[in-house]
Formats: C-alpha cells, sequence, structure tokens
C-alpha cells in the first residue's frame, strides 16, 4: 500500500534555530494517527510544515506521491489536506453557517456539505444564525472541524482538539471520528491526553525534542513505553 502522505527526513528551522531533525512518518488512506509529546517536542512545526505554513523543500514531504514541501498552505488545501486549528479560530464577524462555508472555497467535490456537517453535529444547524464565536467551546470546535470537512479533504489533521473542554464534550466529539472516517478519510491528531490517542489511532508517533521517540501500533505500544518516549528517560 501507498502512504498518502509521507515526510523523508523532515528538518525544520525557525532562523538558526531547528526544531525538527530528521523526521519520517507515514499515513495510509484511512488510517488515523495520533501525535503526542511534550509542550515543545515539535509536533506544532511538524503540522506547520505538513500544511505549508513553514517552508521546506519539496520532496520532504509527499502528498499522494507528490512533492509539496515548498507549495503555499492553499495550494496545500486544495490538494486535499485540512487542517483542524488549535484554539479553533473561527471568524468572530461570521455565523456559524458562514463560518462553515468558508471551508468550501475550494469548490473539491465529496460527501461533505452543510446538510452532511449539520448531520454529524445537529446542535450546529439549531446555531447556524449564531455568531461563531457565541457558542460553547464544544461547540466552536465542531464549527472547527466541519469547517475543515467542508474542503471535502483525503486527510484532515486535528491539532489539540481536546484542549479546555469538558471530558463528557472531548468524548463526544472524537465519537464523530467513526463518521468522518467513513468514506476513508485519513486523520492525524495531534493529542495531549496519552490514553485518548491510543485509543482512537490504528498508529501513534511520540515525538522528543524534534525527534521520532517512539511509533508503533496503538494497541501494542505499553504505557510503560510511551511514557519513557515522551519524557526522554
Amino acid at each position: 500500500m501507498s502512504a498518502l502522505l509521507k515526510t523523508h527526513a523532515l528538518n525544520a528551522f525557525y532562523g538558526d534555530f531547528q526544531a525538527l531533525f530528521g523526521i519520517d512518518f507515514e499515513i495510509n488512506a484511512g488510517e488515523t494517527i495520533a501525535i503526542i509529546g511534550a509542550n515543545g517536542a515539535g509536533k506544532s512545526t511538524f503540522l506547520k510544515s505538513i500544511t505549508g505554513l513553514l517552508k521546506n523543500t519539496a520532496e520532504a514531504i509527499e502528498f499522494k506521491g507528490r512533492p509539496i514541501g515548498g507549495m503555499p498552505p492553499g495550494k496545500i488545501v486544495s490538494l486535499g489536506v485540512a487542517m483542524v486549528p488549535e484554539g479553533r479560530r473561527l471568524f468572530p464577524s461570521l455565523s456559524v453557517e458562514e463560518n462553515l462555508l468558508m471551508g468550501s472555497y475550494t469548490k473539491r467535490p465529496g460527501p461533505w456539505t452543510l446538510d452532511s456537517v449539520y448531520a454529524l453535529f445537529p446542535v450546529l444547524r439549531e446555531r447556524r444564525n449564531n455568531p461563531g464565536t457565541a457558542l460553547s467551546g464544544g461547540q466552536q470546535q465542531m464549527v472547527a472541524i466541519g469547517r475543515a470537512l467542508m474542503s471535502n479533504p483525503d486527510l484532515l489533521i486535528c491539532d489539540e482538539i481536546s484542549l479546555g473542554l469538558a471530558p463528557i464534550i472531548v468524548k463526544e466529539i472524537y465519537s464523530t471520528l467513526d463518521q468522518i472516517r467513513a468514506d476513508g478519510l485519513s486523520v492525524i491528531v495531534v493529542e495531549q491526553d496519552v490514553a485518548t490517542a491510543s485509543k482512537v489511532s490504528n498508529r501513534l508517533y511520540c515525538f522528543q525534542e524534534g525527534r521520532v521517540s517512539l511509533q508503533g501500533p496503538s494497541a501494542e505500544l505499553s504505557m510503560d513505553d510511551i511514557s519513557k518516549a515522551y519524557f526522554g528517560i
């Protein structure tokens, strides 16, 4: 099986500071990968590299067999990569529905429309005319996920979607992943909660100081292995 997305010895820099060191990563169609690691481990830098927010050499990042490392973010979205950003980043001047429609500007064909997003998150249909930022934190996260889905991506990247939410809301949001993946969508989840990350993913990568310190099938990695990789001990 050829990978949907691969990175090859990916390095990343902020000026003279090197944040990533030789990251080899891959995700296949229909797979969910969790990325864990302490603050400063390189998770956000890795996502910025994949989505074009941080420039890299073209060959370091490959999507559907095509080098994308030097492409601008808008082009990468049009190829089928969408991100749910940390902190949601909704447009405060727009309604829920207008925020969702912002995700459809690429006009990519696929199953995700306003109706299918509302079917996934029924509360958003009820609140569709409300300002996006007037919702609860969990509902705002639903809008952010729905907006990303509206681009009909092949790869959905979720950056810390449980941050600041009550456990029951986190469980509700993650329960939608099975429906989201029904059409073969691949998902990368960056998650602080190790137990949640292991539960929702097929495979897991642990980052530590800009390097992959552990990877493997989530069900086969022990909490002891993960803890050692996470803290670098």
